[in-house]
C-alpha cells in the first residue's frame, strides 16, 4: 500500500497541526528522508496573507516547502519519492482556485488521482469538510459543496488512512475500498 493519509474536519479542528505530528514522526523514523509541504493557499486578501505566514511560522523549519496553487498533480509527480514525505495543505484551497480558474477543472482533478495512484512516497492530503452544515441556498455554492465531497472520497480511495479531527483530537481508520 501506498501509505498516503487524508485529514479532514472543519476549520481550526486541528488539521496541520496533526499532519505536521506525523510527517515528524516519519522524518525521525529513519535516516535520510524529507518532508515537503505542497503548499495550495494563494494570499487574495489581507486575511488570507497571515493565515498563509501564520502556518509558515508555525511549520518545523526542517520542511522543506512548495508552493502550487494549480497543478497539484503535476507537483505530487516532481516531488515524490520513498524517502520524500509530501504533505498537501489543503485541498479546499486547491478545489476553490482551480473551480475558479478557466482551466479544464477535470482534467486537473484526474491527474492528482491519476498521481496519488502512481506516487512512489507517502502523501499527507489536508482538506476541510464543509457539507455537514445547512444546505447553501445558490446553486453554484451547492455545486462546490457536491464536487468537494466527490473529490473527498475519490481522493481517500487512494489512500491507507482518513483521519476525521475534531476540536483538536485524531479520530483515524483504514479506508475500506469500494467492491
Amino acid at each position: 500500500m501506498n501509505g498516503h493519509h487524508v485529514i479532514i474536519g472543519g476549520q481550526r479542528s486541528g488539521k496541520s497541526r496533526h499532519a505536521e505530528r506525523l510527517a515528524l514522526r516519519w522524518l525521525a523514523s529513519s535516516a535520510g528522508r524529507s518532508v515537503t509541504v505542497v503548499a495550495t493557499a494563494q494570499a487574495g486578501d489581507e486575511e488570507m496573507h497571515q493565515r498563509i505566514e501564520r502556518h509558515r511560522h508555525d511549520r518545523p523549519a526542517s520542511f522543506e516547502t512548495h508552493e502550487e496553487g494549480l497543478h497539484l498533480g503535476a507537483a505530487v509527480r516532481a516531488l515524490s519519492s520513498p524517502n520524500r514525505l509530501l504533505l498537501i495543505d489543503c485541498l479546499t484551497l486547491w478545489w476553490t482556485q482551480i473551480m475558479g480558474s478557466e482551466h479544464d477543472v477535470q482534467a486537473l482533478r484526474l491527474d492528482l488521482l491519476a498521481a496519488l495512484a502512481q506516487a512512489p512516497g507517502p502523501v499527507i492530503l489536508i482538506s476541510n469538510e464543509i457539507g455537514l452544515g445547512v444546505i447553501p441556498m445558490g446553486a453554484d455554492v451547492r455545486a462546490f459543496v457536491d464536487e468537494l465531497g466527490r473529490l473527498h472520497q475519490e481522493v481517500t480511495q487512494r489512500c491507507e488512512r482518513i483521519t476525521w479531527m475534531v476540536a483538536g483530537q485524531p479520530f483515524t481508520q483504514l479506508v475500506e475500498r469500494w467492491a
